[in-house]
Order: C-alpha cells, then structure tokens, then sequence
C-alpha cells in the first residue's frame, strides 16, 4: 500500500493474541457487524472512516452467516486510491486482556481476515471527552486496529455481478442469523449515523435484496427476527376506506376520521 492511504503497519492473523498487554487505550474500528454489535466492552464509540479503502461483499462467511457448503457474503476492503469507507470505532482500555482474543477468534480463526492498523479520522459532530480525561481533537487522527480480509484467504469468494451477491446474501444463513440481516443492519447503520455518505455497493446491494425479496414474497423483519406487521383488524377496514390515498394521509390523526365519517 502507498502512503497516501496512511496505512501503519499489518502482522498476522494472531497479532490480538500477541498484543494483550498492551500499555494505552487503543481503538478498534469496524465496517461490518462491529459497527452494531461489537461484542466486547469498551469506553467510547465514534463514528468516523478510514481513508484508502472501499467496502465490498467478497468475503465469504462460513459460520455466522453462512455454512461451509452454502457460504454467506459480508463486508471487507479493497484498496481504493479515492475510497472513503465509514464505520465505528471503539476505545477500548488498557487493562482490558478480553477484547483482543475475542475479535482474534471472531475475524481471524474463524473470519478469516487479518489485522492491520490505520489511521481513523472521528466525525468531528461525534466528538467527547474520553474516561480517560483525554479531550479528541476535531482534526486528529488516531491509530486503530482494522480487520481486512484479503484474496487468498480460504474463505474469500471475490467479485461477482451484484444481483448474484443479493441473491446470495438472501438465500444463506449461519448460527448468528440470515445473511440478509447482516446487510440490512449495515445499512440501517449508514443511514442514521452518516445519511450524507455515499457507499453504491453496499446500497445496490439493499435494493437488489429488497426487490427480490419482494418478487419471492419473502418477509425480510421475518427474517431478521422481528415482529410481523399487524393485519389490520375487520372493524378498521371500513374507517380505513375512507381515508383518501394522498401522500399524507397516513398523518392525519384517529379523531378526524372519525369527523370525515360524519
């Protein structure tokens, strides 16, 4: 990697194991799941990107969303000279010796990535004062542990036309849910955290997702383990025929139905 990706250093795969007594807080930042669920303590969380990188759905997932003879698609970076990619970063303490052999086990062993580490850049809206009484400053960059997963790793799937990868994404799950839901909640995550960043790939690939999932008649809040909306009730049926299919219409409030029925 060239310099103006400000890429620090990379080590192997068991570099977490070998760095648990580390001396300072250190960040970790996350593109995929570890931007929802991290799944290990930490002091702060800041949204951010890293620069010289794009997100894509290469990498192949054989436990947690997928299996080994029906692999699931999730996120790694390839080099981009002009590439952005956004995530969160997490400030994890000195003294905690749990964090890094969990992600080594999660994204490495099991994962198949590796570790590097980069410059992060905070979102200045997202700045605060650390636990460690430590102020950040709204233009510095910090070094952050990143986990990439790169060609030639047993898992790595690679390319492919982006319809293939949405079909993919739907049809696979693995012991921590479908597929689908890892996708949809990254994308959820870019939309309320970052609304203004752009990230195509990963948002063709939501469409794609959505629109076949409404050509299959599949119910995708199923899918992801949420609650069905509510057919409405028979007696509501006549009150909602009355209400004229407008662009508002859903805001007008229960009591002026009631006054329209008049």
């Amino acid at each position: 990697m060239d310099n103006n990706k400000e890429f620090v250093g990379a080590t192997g795969d068991f570099m977490a194991e070998k760095e648990v007594s580390r001396k300072e807080p250190f960040w970790v930042f996350g593109y995929g799941s570890l931007c929802w669920n991290p799944g290990f303590e930490y002091k702060q969380a800041v949204t951010g990107y890293v620069k010289g990188f794009s997100r894509r759905f290469w990498q192949g997932n054989a436990t947690h969303r997928g299996t080994e003879t029906k692999p699931g698609r999730v996120a790694t970076l390839i080099e981009d000279d002009e590439g952005i990619t956004w995530g969160k970063a997490f400030l994890v303490a000195a003294e905690d010796k749990a964090a890094l052999p969990y992600l080594s086990t999660r994204e490495c062993q099991l994962g198949g990535y590796r570790t590097y580490t980069v410059n992060f850049h905070p979102r200045p809206s997202f700045f605060q004062t650390s636990s460690y009484n430590t102020s950040i400053s709204t233009t510095e960059k910090k070094d952050a542990l990143l986990y990439i997963a790169v060609p030639g790793n047993r898992h790595w799937l690679g390319s492919a036309p982006l319809p293939e990868i949405a079909k993919q994404i739907l049809e696979c799950r693995g012991a921590s849910g479908p597929n689908v839901e890892y996708l949809l909640r990254l994308a959820d995550f870019m939309r309320e955290e970052v609304p203004e960043a752009l990230d195509e790939h990963l948002f063709s690939l939501e469409r794609l997702v959505r629109k076949f999932a409404a050509d299959m008649k599949v119910c995708l809040r199923s899918l992801m383990g949420e609650p069905a909306e509510e057919t409405p009730r028979e007696d509501k049926q006549e009150a909602k025929a009355v209400v004229p299919n407008f662009q508002f219409a859903s805001r007008v409030p229960e009591k002026k139905l009631r006054c329209v029925n008049m």
